[in-house]
């Protein structure tokens, strides 16, 4: 299998990369990045004779095209994915090459998924998976194993928490992207949009995380999963940026105008106030708190089996880099080994067999710390 990953040196990508470099079927690791500096990359990779790092942009599709032909499997790391997601999908299809992403902003997925590259994808015979990381991602297919294992679905809520410890580069553009404007949520079995970053609340992740706050961003899974799981009446995304410092003042950001999208003129320089606020994101303040190296996820799937209530839970904690680029990584084997058989554009609960991918995960060391709640339907 030959594969290219693009934004290869960055974090999540080279966490691909590490994993796809070890295995036997893997022979060629094209690390594709708008910055290919190899004293960027890990020394692993920097010795590894399968992997090799080029320059690629998204914005040159024709350049794109080209170099995705004779590839197996295109995984797109390049983030911030509201950005770039669609582009690249674009490009792996006109090129005919299977086309993975870690894409977390559901501005990508909606067009990906409502637009002519769906269409495209199936008449060239290929699968575009979009939303295989971490969140989205692993707790997608985590949603799918637990409704297999009910009569019904009735409620999901997906929580996640990022340290700023571990943010760097597109990934702090994602995060205050996540919050603005009307984001969407399936509440009560419809799809509708609510205000980023509103409806705080307390809950309990794996240690060192311990009660964090979140709140309703803008991932893609309430616009994926009531396609899949049928007759699900709620779908819930809330994150954080830990420590608590972060969010609030991000909110505050918010509130006052400095994430606004409109250029205003100052000193006859136009300029946006959420592009100043972005770059100065990017140097935490000496002394400030960065939280603990490590991120989590919990995954809530509430319904009925055999006349039972059935609260299914699980929990992970773990570094964000690998925790992201080995759910891509498997996926890419998968649908190498051909356990992938959906054609044109899906997500990872639609196309991934939750027993064959938690298998590999695990045998990678994640945990997963699971709980089954049985009640009787008559409690209130």
């Amino acid at each position: 299998m030959r594969a290219l990953v693009l934004g290869g040196a960055g974090g999540m990508g080279q966490g691909v990369a590490r994993d796809l470099i070890k295995q036997e079927q893997v022979t060629a690791v094209v690390l594709a990045d708008l910055y290919p500096d190899p004293e960027r990359l890990a020394p692993k990779l920097r010795a590894s004779e399968k992997a090799t790092l080029i320059e690629m942009d998204v914005n040159h599709h024709d350049s794109m095209v080209s170099r995705f032909k004779g590839i197996d499997v295109v995984i797109n790391c390049a983030g911030p994915f509201y950005k770039t997601a669609v582009p690249v999908a674009r490009a792996a299809v006109d090129a005919k090459v299977n086309y993975i992403d870690i894409c977390d902003d559901y501005e990508g997925t909606e067009i990906i998924f409502n637009s002519e590259i769906d269409k495209m994808a199936r008449e060239a015979g290929i699968t575009v998976l979009t939303g295989m990381g971490s969140d989205p991602g692993t707790n997608n297919v985590l949603v799918k194993w637990y409704a297999d294992h009910l009569d019904r679905v009735d409620e999901i809520y997906l929580y996640w928490v990022v340290s700023i410890a571990e943010l760097a580069g597109a990934a702090w553009d994602h995060s205050l992207h996540m919050t603005l404007g009307k984001i969407p949520q399936y509440l009560n079995g419809e799809l509708v949009l609510v205000e980023g970053g509103t409806e705080e609340v307390a809950e309990e992740f794996l240690e060192p995380l311990g009660t964090c706050h979140v709140r309703y961003v803008g991932h893609p899974q309430p616009l994926t999963i009531p396609k899949y799981i049928k007759g699900v009446r709620n779908v819930v995304i809330k994150g954080a940026l830990i420590p608590l410092w972060v969010d609030e003042l991000i909110k505050q950001q918010k509130d006052t105008g400095f994430l606004g999208t409109e250029p205003l003129d100052i000193k006859e320089t136009r300029i946006r106030p959420y592009d100043l606020a972005l770059k100065l994101w990017e140097t935490i303040p000496a002394g400030r708190d960065n939280g603990p190296q490590a991120s989590g996820l919990k995954v809530i799937v509430i319904g009925e089996r055999a006349g039972k209530k059935i609260t299914y839970t699980a929990d992970m904690v773990g570094r964000m880099a690998p925790g992201t680029g080995l759910p891509a990584s498997i996926a890419a084997l998968m649908m190498d080994a051909g356990d992938v058989t959906e054609k044109g554009v899906v997500a990872p609960e639609g196309c991934i067999d939750p027993s064959k991918f938690l298998t590999a995960f695990l045998k990678r060391g994640a945990r997963i710390h699971q709980s089954e709640k049985i009640s009787s339907m008559l409690e209130v």
